[in-house]
């Protein structure tokens, strides 16, 4: 008996999800078999996911013949489905008015890089672990204004509105992807997709994630912990279900696709180090104990996002965007007391006794419980549309939100504990003004775009860049709200009310592309001046910062190859005016080499190494009961040379790699540290495989 991809991905995962969302991914899963069995008896078609786009979406040689819609076509010997027939695109293309189909990606470079630090070209900070908490390791110009929540570690792992792929496919499509990463680090994608009828079209993407603990395995004693706490560090579950539709005039477009995470992660506030016979400490040792020995975070959001567009004339739409988002982030220490005693985790208060700090006395000293609660109604109205390679949309959009935080609390000793709640705020109204312009060249290679958003009575958003196949510059103004979490935060162990003004930002930058032959240099720079910057300190509390600051970053990106060999690299250094607020590697650097070549006619290979390296600085450390990251001056990380080697493959559709991660580990020093306290991980063996089917 054949077994089906929705079996092999049932049995892959065989923890529970419990709730609605099990019943939906039991639902979708039970579905997707029973068309398929439907439209092909006798056959099993593994699928994966999709969308429409502007195309017909019907079958080759449909014509409306039974079955499976496929009479007179002889497939069994001639392979006619394939990246050319199963296509996509992106929501932007469509409120651009961009008529762009994008192809499946079947190319070798960077099909090794599954770890998430990784796919993001090493521009992250995480915990040494897959699935960990994630920051960017320079500075982003904010991207929205408004009120913000602010707990974001945990954003890239769920899927990204405007990154949903809509499909229009000739066939079902199926893509599975599979990685035992090493030290149990796992990876695994299921996606789907299929058309309906030519211009309707369903799919879904599933993403599971999980990691083992690396260190602190077993709990002090004392200490009992669930078992799946006592092994795992990361259980992470993503899942995305999209339509789209488009009416037979083609005036009409919809676009729909409901996102979910749940992600998991036992926090263990880092490594203590182990102290040596002669009294020296190894920062290396791996079987040492963490500095929480039972605390865990997680975030869970559900988002139901749906776009929709109506033309009224040529050159006139008219179109409506609608979020409805439930975003909670929690986090729970169940050994308070010898957190504080052992390892002085939490900050102390600004006060003193006898000249020495004094710890701030918990409310419950026992234990910490930590929930805030996020809700947005969000709907966007506007007009838009183009004009011999113009562009243009006007809109109002209208925001209603809410955010109330939860946490335990204890009056006094005799009494048991109960929950405080405070609202950030209950419930508030935001209207925002909107215009975006932009022109298409002939060239179809260039353009040009000016957009401005306001904020009444607020926040401000002016940007304009323009793109040549020569190069790119462009200028943002931002000036933006805090976010809730930095105005108002109330926990059992510190709290705080702020009353901070808008946040400024200045950016200016450009790129050129220069070609010689096979050779591409691409220098860039970047200038961001800041004013009334908001960080948080060295007690994790956030603080706004009056004067203004600047932060200059040079980079320079080159590419080179002859025949079957090629090079690349990027690299930064980066000056700051206050380093002494905003962290940042002087010198960052990637670089891969690679070597291409076919064995037997059938089977591609593409052999490399892959190395990174950022110069030593005090990164910023992590705060798992807020879920920030804070200012400290007591440990440098980085400034280490890690060094991958890999092996990518290719046969037929199918793509496969081979790697060791960290295989220079102990050749010039035992490890090194990623965030202060966090351990990289060690030296491992990775595998992947990458399974596209279309038919």
């Amino acid at each position: 008996m054949r077994t089906t991809p929705a079996f092999y991905f049932l049995m892959m995962n065989r923890r529970p999800v419990a709730g609605p969302t099990a019943m939906l991914l039991l639902m979708l899963l039970a579905g997707i078999g029973l068309a398929q069995a439907q439209s092909f008896p006798g056959s099993t078609i593994p699928g994966r996911m999709g969308g429409f786009g502007g195309q017909s979406g019907g079958r080759p040689g449909g014509g409306g013949g039974g079955g499976s819609g496929r009479a007179g076509i002889d497939d069994s010997t001639k392979a006619i489905y394939g990246p050319r027939t199963t296509r996509y695109f992106l929501e932007n293309d469509i409120l651009n008015n961009r008529k762009t189909l994008y192809t499946t990606d079947t190319l070798l470079d960077g099909v090794h890089q599954y770890n998430f630090v990784q796919r993001n070209q090493n521009l992250y900070q995480d915990l040494g672990n897959l699935g960990t908490a994630l920051r960017p390791v320079f500075y982003q110009t904010p991207t929205q204004i408004g009120a913000q929540t602010g707990y974001s570690v945990f954003a890239p792992y769920a899927y990204q509105t405007d990154q949903v792929k809509y499909y229009d496919t000739k066939s079902p499509f199926t893509r599975m992807y599979f990685v035992l990463g090493g030290r149990n680090q796992n990876v695994l994608n299921f996606d789907f997709s299929q058309n309906i009828n030519p211009r309707w079209n369903f799919g879904f993407n599933m993403q599971r994630v999980t990691s083992r603990k690396q260190y602190g395995l077993n709990p002090p004693s004392g200490l009992i912990a669930a078992s799946s706490n006592q092994i795992f560090l990361i259980q992470s579950w993503a899942f995305v279900g999209h339509t789209s539709y488009r009416a037979k005039n083609e005036k009409y477009t919809l676009l729909l696709h409901f996102n979910h995470l749940n992600h998991d992660q036992p926090e263990q506030g880092g490594l203590v180090p182990n102290l040596r016979a002669d009294g020296t400490r190894d920062l290396f040792y791996y079987d040492g104990n963490p500095r929480l020995p039972r605390a865990d975070g997680n975030e869970r959001r559900n988002m139901w996002h749906l776009y929709q567009q109506y033309k009224l004339a040529e050159g006139f739409q008219v179109f409506h965007k609608m979020d409805y988002l439930r975003q909670i982030n929690s986090f729970n220490d169940y050994s308070l007391q010898q957190d504080s005693t052992l390892t002085r985790y939490y900050p102390f208060v600004d006060r003193t006794q006898f000249g020495d700090p004094v710890r701030r006395a918990e409310l419950d000293s026992s234990a910490t419980f930590q929930t805030n609660s996020y809700r947005l109604l969000e709907n966007q109205f506007g007009l838009k549309g183009d004009f011999r390679g113009f562009n243009y949309r006007a809109y109002l959009r209208n925001r209603l939100y809410g955010q109330q935080g939860r946490y335990n609390r204890q009056i006094s000793v005799t009494d048991s504990s109960f929950w405080g709640r405070y609202n950030n705020p209950r419930l508030r109204q935001e209207t925002f003004l909107g215009l975006w312009l932009g022109y298409y060249f002939p060239d179809s290679l260039s353009r040009l775009t000016a957009e401005g958003e306001y904020l009444v009575g607020r926040d401000l958003r002016l940007e304009g860049q323009l793109e040549t196949r020569f190069g790119t510059v462009g200028y943002r103004s931002i000036f933006a709200s805090p976010t809730l979490l930095q105005q108002r935060f109330e926990s059992n162990n510190y709290s705080w009310s702020n009353n901070f003004g808008l946040r400024g930002t200045q950016h200016a930058y450009g790129m050129l592309n220069l070609r010689y032959k096979g050779v591409l240099v691409q220098p860039g720079l970047d200038y961001h001046l800041l004013n009334n910057y908001i960080y948080f300190d060295e007690d994790a509390r956030p603080r706004q910062l009056s004067s203004a600051f600047s932060i200059l970053r040079v980079g320079l990106g080159a590419s080179a190859g002859k025949k079957r060999w090629r090079a690349t690299t990027q690299g930064y250094y980066t000056l700051v005016s206050r380093d002494d607020i905003l962290r940042v590697p002087q010198l960052f650097l990637n670089a891969r080499a690679t070597y291409d070549f076919i064995f037997r006619k059938v089977l591609f290979i593409q052999t490399g190494v892959e190395l990174h390296y950022k110069s030593a600085y005090y990164a910023d450390a992590y705060m798992p009961l807020t879920q920030q990251f804070y200012l400290q001056n007591r440990q440098r990380v980085e400034g280490y040379v890690v060094a991958d080697v890999f092996a990518n493959l290719r046969i037929n559709r199918t793509r496969l790699f081979v790697k060791m991660a960290h295989a220079n580990q102990g050749v010039f020093a035992p490890g090194y540290y990623v965030t202060p306290d966090y351990l990289a991980m060690r030296r491992s063996f990775a595998f992947g495989v990458d399974w596209y089917l279309f038919d």
